[in-house]
């Protein structure tokens, strides 16, 4: 375990796309920050859409907008972890890494255990690019960034422990999809078009409205705590240990799937 591990982290770290995509993920999230909290408070001024009633201030307004981070942000770590498996089938290093360590197991727990490592670390970022753009925007308007309020800290704390998880759903992904470009537009496909979209249209039947909060953005944005798909909803997210359970859930499903299936093949 202890090469195989060896082997991911030299994998990470030597191979460019994992830092430019941190560093392009940090300046959007950064930009986003201010963005919203600019977007949402409009918003509210002018009575939210079509006049509606939604109102969004204080520190209500900061917690939706420190949980963008994820909502927004969660392609990214996603993405990280379907290459790491994802670049070795396409580049065909998979044969190498099965002949130095055939015990597939150990190559696909070791893949886990260095993406939780790099989740974490695009958690981190994602969340302080968030909270910084953000709070520099509160600052300039002369509000509190409500940054030191024990719920915000939550919020910010669930944000880095979400954002780890989709990396590892990445890499539970990414076994059960090998195919490189497949597996991108199937994510790219689900997280920013598909998912939400099923979020707002069975969120507004009130016969469907149950099946929302256990898609897996919305068990993340639980983790959370806040999600802006709910802002002027009446569709409430999981607890927070409701919605880690569910992600984990999807985590360990695709894993399984993909150690009996993509993990057991011969490889060529």
């Amino acid at each position: 375990m202890r090469a195989a591990l060896l082997t991911e982290y030299r994998k990470i770290v030597t191979t460019r796309l994992w830092w430019i995509l941190l560093g392009s993920m940090f300046l959007y999230l950064l930009g986003i920050g201010a963005v919203m909290v600019w977007s949402l408070s409009m918003s509210s001024a002018t009575g939210g859409a079509g006049g509606s009633s939604i109102t969004l201030a204080g520190i209500d307004l900061a917690a939706v907008v420190y949980s963008i981070g994820v909502t927004i942000g969660s392609v990214f770590p996603l993405v990280v972890g379907t290459l790491s498996v994802t670049s070795e089938f396409r580049s065909q290093t998979i044969t190498p890494t099965f002949l130095a360590e055939p015990r597939r197991g150990v190559v696909l727990a070791a893949k886990f255990i260095a993406n939780a490592v790099m989740g974490a670390v695009f958690g981190i970022a994602a969340t302080v690019a968030t909270a910084g753009g953000a709070a520099a925007l509160f600052k300039l308007r002369g509000d509190p960034t409500f940054l030191g309020d024990p719920e915000i800290q939550r919020i910010l704390i669930g944000s880095v422990v979400a954002l780890t998880l989709w990396a590892l759903m990445g890499v539970a992904f990414g076994a059960v999809l090998p195919n490189q470009i497949a597996a991108v537009v199937v994510i790219l496909g689900f997280t920013q078009l598909l998912e939400p979209v099923l979020r707002l249209i069975l969120g507004a039947v009130k016969a469907t409205e149950g099946v929302a909060p256990y898609f897996p953005g919305a068990a993340a944005d639980a983790i959370v705590g806040r999600s802006i798909y709910t802002v002027g909803s009446s569709v409430h997210l999981l607890s927070r240990p409701a919605g880690l359970a569910v992600m984990l859930g999807y985590v360990l499903v695709l894993g399984v799937i993909g150690r009996f299936t993509t993990f057991r093949r011969d490889i060529t």
